[in-house]
Parts: C-alpha cells; structure tokens; sequence
C-alpha cells in the first residue's frame, strides 16, 4: 500500500477548516452575539438646502420601526413623518429647513425586530449623527466707492461681507449655479463701461457646496474668476443659467455689420459646448425648471421649446392667452404668468403642469416680480399701483398671495421708489428688497438699474417673514438687485 505523504501546506490548511468549523457550529449553537447599528446616513456631515426633502437611516437589520419612530430624536426640532422599508427608515420633513443651522441626529434604546417567539431581542448601538443646513446668504451689486459696479456676498449666518469681483470689471446682470458656490454674470471693463460689450463669467462664492449624494471635492476659495464667453465677435445682450447648472442660454447679437433684426439665440452647455438655436426667435425667455425646455415669448403667446431638439421639431406646447412668464415653482409643477388685457389692465395668473390656469389679481399697475414660497402656498409678488391724480405714477407695493383661495394680502408699501427688485429666502424667512436713488441725468456713476436707470446710490432693506410677528423691514446697507443664494 502505498504511503500518504504529508506536507506542511495540507496540516496548515486542515488546520483552519477545523478552526472555521468550530467558530461556526458555536455561532449556529448559541446565535449572533452582534448588536444591531446604524450602517448609513445619508445627510452626514453634508450641507442641505431646500430640495433636501429626506434623509435615511440604514441599519445592519430590521428593527422595531415603531420603537425608532418614538426614539429618534433631531436637535433642534424638524417636524416630519416616518416611513420604513426592509432595514431602511425614511425621515420626510414636513416643513422647510431653516437656514444657517447644525443639526444633530440621536437614536439609542431601541431594539431590534423580535424574530420568534423564544428570541430575546437585542438593543441597538447608540447613534449620533450631524448635519447643516446652508448659511443664509445673498448677493448684491455694491454701489457706492471701491464697491461699486462689484459683486458682493454677505453671509447672514456667518456675518461675514466678501466682495467677489475685481475693481476693473463692472458687473451687469447675475444669477446663482444651483448650490450657491458659483455665480455666472456678465461684466464689461471699468474702463469702457460707457459700451454696452460684457464677456461672461463666473466667480466662486467660497460657500460650501455638499449636498446628498454629491462629492464637490473641497471648497473652492471665494473670488476665483473664470471667462465662459467673450465678446469679440458678438455682443451679449441677455442670458438664463438652467436649473441644475447645465447650459445657458443666451441672446446674442453679431457686432460685424450687424442690428437687430440679427438677434439669436445660443446655448452654452456645461463644459464649453456653444450652439447656435436655430429656427429660434422671440423675446423674453426662461429655461424651464426642467432645464431641457425653454419659453419665450413669441408672437401673440408664449412657446414651449425643446433644447436638445433638432431646428425642426415643434414646440412643445404654445399659450396665446400669455405674453410673459414671471418666476416658476422649483419642482416645475407651476409657473406664472402675465397676461396684457384689452383695456391696458394685466392679470396675474397661476399655471400649472396639468393645464390649469388660475387667475389671481388684475391690477392697472405692473407685476414686476413673483416669488413661490417653499411650500408653494403662497406667492409673494412686487406689484405698482397706478395713482389716481392727474399726474401718471406708480407706487411699489409688496404683496402675499394666498394660492388657495386666490386672496391678496398687502405686505408693505414702498412710496417714493420707481425701480425696486426683490428677492425671497429659499427657507422662506425673510424677503430683500432695494431702494434704489437715481442720479442726476450728468452723473458719471457706472451702477444701474435693471430698469437701465443710473444711479447714485441704493439702500437695502430685509423684511423677516414670521408667522405672528409685526412686519417691520429692517436696513441692512447699501446694493443694488439682491439675490438670495439657493
């Protein structure tokens, strides 16, 4: 018979499988000694915003979901509801966040699902998580000395001022990439700012930008300036940033013999790609909250248009009753829109993703800005109204729409101020409106209005929104054109 050798490779390996096979009968005999714990938050250590609607907990095993739900604990309080799938656990707010806040998240004392009859459930490892909300900021354009014509960011949450663009440019028009570390602006040299001839460009704001499920990498210092499109070959006389910051689109005009009747329309997608909208003509536009459509006025109405059709495709949709869209919700179920009645009135309407149009005010005066709240329950608008002595004027007045049943409520009167913008938290807190002083007709100030008024200076006023507390607006320095950061 012949002789089995052994090698030492065999006894090592003979070895572990004995020592597998007793760790795993004694597992087998007297269960699994492992606690259950949190695997995964999904809002840690990250900054949400407002389109931050839930965060989820993941565990190693089911748990008794009715046991988390009374334990689960946020500091400070943010009312919402609970859901569970499987180990998952869904926390749904019910209300926007506030802004400029640390939250921290606790669940301990909790106990697994009971498995059977005769098992003795095990209690969970104690949780801690934490997460922030963005800090409540906004910009503005700076107006008075070596802040003039200069974009400037204030940080409410941080007190903190910063100006974000160099003293030789002279900033026209902006607008805020979606998570508020970007802002995409037009701007022409101080020393020819007499000419209409911006470039476009973008400069970081130095704001965190981490929401769920993005990595931004780290933060990008404030104040870095980067040229999207120049003006050589034609003059930029409008543009509109898409939602999620893909593309922009812009009005453009050819400066080599051209007019107005040249005007086009171009968009610029993310990472340098221009196109040319072909077929494309109007005049006022909005990208959709969709970020894949456009409407422009056209004609007698307002068209719906594909951007990433070909130059034959249709439009989309088409309203002749409309002859401007003001502001849309931020989940694209609704829009406003203007309508120019036959008597010189205009009526404010509510339009929604399902067709339905809803009219809200008729004035005599103008509708100059609208502005969803978060919950989409109210509209705040800036609306004029006409006097009636013999001397034609408007009057600015700050307004609250309740879109449920159609009622106006009257915010605040603005007497003495003809061009005035305003803008509205993305929390809903508190709405930023200017007061703008024009300037002689001689004056050499460089700053104007969105109007196209020169002006010597403006003043700029916030106007906290609690429920129950007196309306009482409050100065808070000088700018022009504020815009709240998303």
């Amino acid at each position: 018979m012949k002789k089995y050798r052994s090698y030492p490779l065999d006894r090592i390996a003979i070895t572990v499988m004995l020592v597998l096979t007793v760790l795993i009968g004694g597992i087998i005999v007297g269960g699994d000694h492992t606690v259950p714990f949190v695997r995964d938050f999904s809002w840690q250590k990250k900054s949400v915003g407002i389109e931050d609607t839930a965060f989820i907990l993941s565990f190693n095993r089911t748990m008794d979901w009715p046991s988390v739900e009374q334990h689960l604990q946020l500091t400070p309080e943010l009312p919402g509801k609970l859901s569970w799938s499987g180990r998952r656990l869904a926390y749904t707010l019910t209300e926007p966040i506030p802004y400029g806040t640390e939250f921290q998240v606790q669940l301990d004392q909790v106990e697994e699902a009971r498995r059977g009859v005769q098992s003795q459930p095990k209690v969970m490892q104690p949780f801690t998580g934490s997460f922030r909300s963005r800090d409540l900021a906004y910009i503005y354009l700076g107006v008075n000395g070596e802040e003039s014509g200069r974009l400037i960011l204030k940080n409410l949450t941080q007190d903190k001022k910063t100006v974000l663009t160099p003293p030789e440019l002279v900033v026209m028009e902006f607008q805020s990439y979606p998570y508020g570390d970007r802002i995409l602006f037009t701007a022409t040299e101080r020393a020819s700012a007499d000419n209409f001839n911006p470039q476009l460009y973008t400069v970081t704001t130095g704001l965190q930008a981490s929401p769920p499920g993005l990595d931004n990498g780290p933060v990008k210092a404030a104040g870095q300036i980067e040229v999207l499109l120049d003006n050589r070959q034609y003059q930029i006389l409008k543009f509109n940033l898409a939602a999620d910051g893909s593309r922009i689109v812009l009005q453009r005009a050819p400066k080599a013999g051209g007019g107005l009747g040249e005007v086009s329309l171009w968009q610029l997608l993310e990472g340098g790609s221009l196109q040319k909208l072909e077929n494309v003509q109007g005049g006022d536009f909005l990208i959709a909250p969709d970020s894949q459509s456009l409407v422009i006025a056209q004609g007698q109405g307002l068209a719906i248009l594909p951007l990433d059709g070909s130059a034959s495709d249709e439009p989309l949709d088409f309203l002749p009753k409309f002859g401007m869209v003001l502001s849309f919700a931020k989940d694209g179920s609704a829009a406003t829109m203007l309508k120019f009645n036959p008597d010189f009135t205009r009526s404010l309407f509510l339009v929604t993703n399902q067709g339905q149009q809803t009219e809200l005010l008729k004035t005599s005066g103008s509708v100059l800005n609208t502005a969803f709240g978060p919950q989409k329950q109210q509209l705040y608008c800036l609306l004029t109204e006409v006097s009636t002595g013999e001397t034609y004027m408007e009057t600015p007045y700050l307004a609250v729409v309740d879109l449920a049943t159609q009622t106006e409520t009257r915010l605040l009167d603005l007497p003495n101020q003809r061009n005035v913008s305003m803008t509205l938290a993305p929390d809903g807190s508190a709405l930023i409106f200017d007061q703008a002083i024009e300037a002689d007709a001689d004056a050499e100030n460089v700053v104007q209005t969105n109007q196209g008024s020169t002006v010597t200076t403006s003043n700029l006023w916030l106007l906290p929104l609690q429920p129950g507390q007196k309306l009482q607006p409050q100065s808070i320095g000088s700018g022009l054109n504020p815009l709240w950061l998303p």
